[in-house]
């Protein structure tokens, strides 16, 4: 049996003990500093106050957005799971509101090289992630590297965040479009949702939506979905000034109020599709192949 046959039966035989309950929403964006990672963790607030329990997953190797805008410091992280063989129970950070944070550091480099023990006791800890969370959200890199590229194409929910700058727009749809000429990707599989940020009105976001899907339906034969857009605010700049979170500090600031709308339509959409595509799901299709 090769290590690939390996992880795989690892996975079914912790689908059958586990049910993959948790809903999992990766964030990505074709350039960096478009909010990708203020999206993240608005979100989360927004969805602890729906009543939901909410891990963020920052394998945004390099960066410490997350852990800075909640001004909390992680001990550990994905690579104590790995190397050290600490469980993932231990390396959860919690930030404001209750909500967990796992840092993935240098454990998301580590991933290319795990021997078969190694990934079945990651897999094995990720899948307590279900009894741990009911939404996952996954804070990738910037860009279309093949570590952001790997998650998206894993993901059953893309949250991809423009601007409405041409530069943004352009490497948004060189994600997209590296995306749909990946031999994983199944169309049918992966929803990616468009998100237009920084924008002066309600029709500029729509615009921002537009331009894409045409060029999207036109050059790749797909479609994106529209989830709305988050007003340009002074509020949100001073918040990311001051490391603080919008939605906690400025509440009732129009890009909270963008944010709560924007979680709101994500659990609306929710039609049980995050059942089979779980945690252990996301993880299997990543490493199956590295194995």
């Amino acid at each position: 049996m090769d290590q690939a046959e390996n992880l795989r039966n690892v996975i079914k035989a912790q689908n059958v003990r586990n049910v993959e309950r948790t809903k999992v929403i990766t964030i990505t964006s074709g350039k960096g500093g478009v909010g990708k990672s203020n999206m993240a963790v608005n979100l989360a607030v927004h969805f602890t106050k729906l009543g939901k329990k909410v891990i963020i997953l920052d394998v945004d190797f390099g960066l410490a957005n997350v852990e800075v805008m909640f001004g909390t410091i992680p001990n550990y992280n994905l690579s104590d799971v790995i190397f050290k063989g600490m469980s993932i129970r231990d390396i959860i950070t919690t930030g404001p509101m209750g909500i967990g944070f796992i840092s993935g550091g240098s454990g998301v480099v580590g991933l290319n090289n795990l021997n078969r023990e190694q990934i079945a006791f990651l897999v094995h800890n990720l899948s307590l992630l279900n009894d741990l969370c009911d939404i996952l959200i996954i804070d990738t890199g910037a860009g279309v590297s093949d570590q952001v590229l790997e998650f998206v194409l894993a993901s059953p929910e893309v949250i991809l965040i423009s601007t409405p700058e041409p530069s943004s727009l352009t490497d948004s749809y060189s994600l997209m479009k590296a995306m749909y000429k990946s031999p994983k990707y199944s169309k049918n599989g992966t929803n990616v949702h468009l998100v237009a940020n920084k924008v002066m009105s309600e029709a500029e976001g729509q615009a921002v939506y537009s331009k894409l899907q045409s060029v999207v339906q036109k050059f790749l034969g797909g479609d994106l979905d529209y989830l709305g857009y988050i007003s340009y605010d002074v509020q949100l700049e001073k918040a990311v000034r001051n490391q603080r979170v919008v939605s906690i500090e400025y509440s009732t600031s129009k890009a909270a109020k963008c944010f709560e709308n924007i979680a709101a339509k994500l659990l609306k959409k929710d039609d049980g599709s995050h059942f089979k595509w779980g945690v252990s799901h996301i993880f299997n299709t990543l490493l199956r192949d590295r194995a």
